[in-house]
């Protein structure tokens, strides 16, 4: 096991970024949180942790955090992660998720930090010739969103070769589910489970389902469902990696948007309202993942393999927290 006590996580406010603090401070790692707090809350830092308010995009200040901190490595989550956002303000993409994600990896040149774990995304690949997709699967993405989580993805790899970071890049698929502190509260919501339990607890009257006509058995989107617990093993394990490398982080199992909806209501015992719609440019109609490398390299093990599990853990964390967080 490798000598790594202290963890500068970016976007521990936000939702996979608040779970994965909370993992690593129960193996008890040294953990301090940076955050803009644009899209996070405050609420969702694990109070054990220490926190820095900062923006990365502000390239000094990043640098002094990370020359001051001297973090033996960095989990980096800080990103906007709209699809639909981005096709219509790429900009705003490329900003953030690159350019302030370079400050970040100058920063770990100079605070001598060699070990960087990604937070990545399965919409680096686009709309994949074979499901499940395996890693060697060409990477085309059809949204900014994607591009600029690969054109970071590049940047690592170049930062590997000539500063010697160890990067692990952890593509993932859809994040789910809830810890007992910590669960999904975005505003605005677009991902499907708090949806569909909002609906549930009567706070909004129906399900958008955005396109019915997909060629998938009922029609609509097929998305590989991961629990954030799973996820958050994953990132520590992958800190003990001693080679650069990308993992794909899912189930290997798909369920389609109603299908989702319909565990839900068994779950909750609630009447969910959907309403179809349109379909959303950028959103491909099957992704599942093939985890076997995660697996076999990095010993991962996930806990949670069904979908009742995952939306079981939210909908207690939703029954907790009503109305989200209220920093």
């Amino acid at each position: 096991m490798s000598n790594i006590k202290k963890i500068l996580v970016t976007g521990g406010a936000g939702y996979i970024g608040s779970a994965c603090t909370e993992y690593l401070l129960d193996m008890d790692y040294d953990v301090t949180v940076l955050d803009s707090l644009v899209t996070g809350h405050k609420d969702a830092i694990d109070q054990r942790a220490d926190f820095i308010h900062a923006d990365l995009s502000n390239r000094e200040l990043t640098i002094q955090v990370l020359k001051n901190l001297k973090p033996d490595a960095i989990m980096h989550f800080a990103a906007f992660s709209l699809v639909g956002e981005s096709m219509k303000d790429p900009g705003k993409y490329f900003r953030n998720n690159l350019a302030a994600g370079i400050n970040l990896l100058d920063g770990a040149v100079l605070a001598g930090t060699k070990k960087f774990v990604f937070s990545s995304t399965c919409a680096t690949y686009g709309e994949p010739e074979k499901i499940p997709i395996e890693e060697t699967e060409k990477q085309k993405p059809i949204n900014p969103y994607g591009e600029s989580k690969l054109m970071f993805e590049k940047a690592l790899y170049w930062y590997s070769k000539i500063y010697g970071i160890i990067f692990s890049s952890l593509r993932y698929f859809n994040a789910a589910g809830a810890t007992e502190k910590f669960g999904e509260d975005h505003k605005p919501e677009t991902h499907l489970v708090p949806l569909v339990l909002k609906c549930a607890a009567g706070q909004i009257p129906s399900i958008k389902v955005f396109g019915n006509d997909y060629p998938t058995p009922d029609g609509t989107c097929i998305r590989d469902y991961i629990h954030i617990l799973d996820l958050a093993q994953a990132h520590e394990l992958a800190l003990h990696s001693e080679e650069s490398c990308s993992y794909n982080l899912g189930t290997g199992n798909g369920y389609s948007v109603l299908e989702i909806i319909n565990t839900a209501r068994k779950i909750t015992g609630k009447k969910i309202s959907i309403e179809i719609v349109e379909r959303r440019p950028g959103d491909p109609p099957k992704l599942i993942g093939s985890s076997a490398l995660a697996k076999e390299k990095l010993g991962w093990k996930p806990k949670f393999e069904n979908i009742e599990s995952v939306i079981e853990s939210a909908w207690k964390w939703k029954l907790k927290f009503p109305n989200g967080y209220q920093n």
